[in-house]
């Protein structure tokens, strides 16, 4: 996290501050530059604040803080540069949250292997009240993912998919190798 840093010198030194009659009292000037030391890392950090929301270029340990601000849970076992490609990709499946394509898209980022995720339900649009609802009464979700069991931590797996998925769905997982 972020902490002092051996070195780092205040761009607004606070013993250019005081009144003249101060300036010489070495005792201000020492309390001055603790001070300082101590505000150098709270002013860098401000100034740039903007590299600290961008997935691409924020330190390693705020990027499950930033990945709250979007809801996403980034596992802290994964490398930064996946959880950074994870983080860059939420903010754009959020509005398709919990949708088949939303979905594969969260597992493919995650995992970083091919996934087909298939679903029982469906869209349909009738002129006349009362037609038949299209895909099956009982939700189901698929998920197919295209990797040699061995490749796949299966908790991590189930974990993830239980995170992006419908509460109310039911899902089945499986591991396959693809066939080229």
């Amino acid at each position: 996290m972020r902490g002092l840093v051996a070195g780092l010198t205040s761009p607004h030194p606070l013993a250019d501050t005081l009144p003249a009659m101060m300036s010489e009292d070495r005792f201000a000037n020492e309390l001055c530059a603790s001070f300082d030391a101590v505000l150098a890392p709270v002013l860098l950090t401000l100034d740039t604040f903007a590299d600290y929301l961008d997935p691409a270029t924020t330190p390693d340990d705020m990027i499950v803080w930033l990945a709250q601000w979007v809801g996403l849970s980034v596992d802290p076992g994964t490398e930064p540069g996946l959880q950074r490609h994870e983080l860059a990709v939420a903010g754009s499946l959020n509005p398709t949250r919990g949708t088949r394509r939303s979905i594969e898209l969260a597992l493919q980022s995650a995992l970083g292997v091919d996934v087909e995720v298939s679903e029982s339900g469906g869209a349909r649009w009738s002129p006349s009240p009362g037609g038949p609802l299209p895909g099956e009464e009982v939700p189901l979700l698929r998920v197919v993912v295209g990797a040699p069991v061995a490749d796949v931590d299966t908790d991590r797996l189930d974990a993830l998919v239980r995170s992006v998925a419908p509460a109310h769905v039911i899902v089945t997982i499986a591991v396959q190798p693809r066939v080229s």
